[in-house]
């Protein structure tokens, strides 16, 4: 696909709503060009790894006040290392519907790797990562409209038939048995069930395609038994917005699916930073288990960083949170 220097694109970052903690609001460049082509090949240098694990040692405070209650798991890049498999899900369907964004191109839209690792990192949810894409780089040409649509109307019908079919293609690519879930996830889910901690998985992603991913990953029975499961059909602002986690630790008195549970008391396993402040911002604890998209990510608010999960054992958790509880 022929490149274009195109002028520098700016994201405004979101910031926390009322009551939630405060995300300074600032604009940082997300790509040095609107072509994915022109991305840098020169990324910033990886950290080392930081790996963090409590002290056996630590003084045990008052149970009634720290405990683990509910352990709470995103999805993709925690459950399943899916990024580059969403991308090739959305580049599948840009083809499919001969998505351009420049009536002389020949050549559907591509998001490469670098482009999609920097736009992943940003703005997440499917549906907002096209809105912000399409509204820098032009409302494109397809086999879904003649001209680019100009009515927000025609563009939200765009943005729904690419992403349903997306989803779907998606959901063949998981089904196709070549995708297994991260290390130490089935382990330690099973130690917080038997030890009578609360379970969730709280996504940003479509719903159908999430509980595809978990009945094919976790397992029916797993699925069946968790304790509450939010996707991002089930709350109007995705993360970084804490909604999402807010609603989860929610009074469980008229629903079922809510875990009636006081927000201290949670512990969050995200991967991003993007999860990161989702968390925080619902007053809950992090841990980070990164993957080589977010590795050079700041997580300097989380409890505890890990490669993957498969070395942390409940008990480490417990720890982990009893202290970040009386520190504060």
């Amino acid at each position: 696909m022929p490149m274009t220097t195109m002028p520098s694109t700016y994201l405004v970052l979101p910031t926390a709503g009322a009551g939630t903690a405060a995300v300074p609001a600032r604009r940082r460049p997300i790509f040095g060009f609107r072509s994915p082509s022109r991305v840098p090949a020169t990324r910033l240098r990886r950290a080392s790894p930081l790996i963090v694990v409590a002290s056996a040692s630590a003084p045990a405070p008052p149970t009634s006040a720290t405990s683990l209650d509910a352990l709470i798991f995103d999805c993709d890049g925690v459950i399943l290392e899916s990024e580059h498999l969403h991308r090739q899900a959305y580049n599948d369907a840009f083809a499919h519907f001969g998505v351009r964004c420049a009536l002389d191109s020949a050549d559907p839209l591509y998001w490469d790797e670098a482009f999609y690792d920097e736009l992943q990192n940003q703005i997440g949810g499917g549906k907002p990562k096209m809105r912000w894409y399409f509204g820098e780089n032009g409302w494109p040409f397809s086999k879904i409209f003649e001209t680019p649509p100009s009515s927000d109307s025609d563009k939200e019908k765009l943005i729904d038939i690419i992403q349903d079919w997306k989803t779907e293609r998606y959901k063949e690519i998981i089904k196709s048995g070549t995708v297994e879930p991260r290390p130490g996830v089935l382990r330690l889910m099973g130690e917080a069930k038997g030890a009578g901690i609360k379970l969730a998985v709280c996504s940003a992603a479509t719903k159908s395609s999430v509980i595809m991913c978990l009945e094919n990953l976790i397992g029916l029975e797993r699925f069946n038994g968790l304790d509450c499961f939010l996707a991002g059909d089930d709350v109007k602002l995705k993360k970084p917005d804490p909604t999402i986690y807010i609603t989860a630790a929610e009074d469980s008195t008229f629903s079922t699916q809510k875990l009636g549970v006081d927000s201290k008391n949670c512990l969050v396993v995200e991967d991003s930073v993007i999860g990161l402040l989702a968390a925080k911002g619902a007053g809950m604890s992090c841990i980070i288990t990164y993957t080589n998209s977010t590795a050079n990510q700041d997580f300097k608010d989380a409890i505890a960083t890990y490669p993957d999960l498969s070395n942390v054992r409940l008990e480490d958790l417990k720890l982990l949170i009893q202290k970040s509880l009386v520190t504060g």
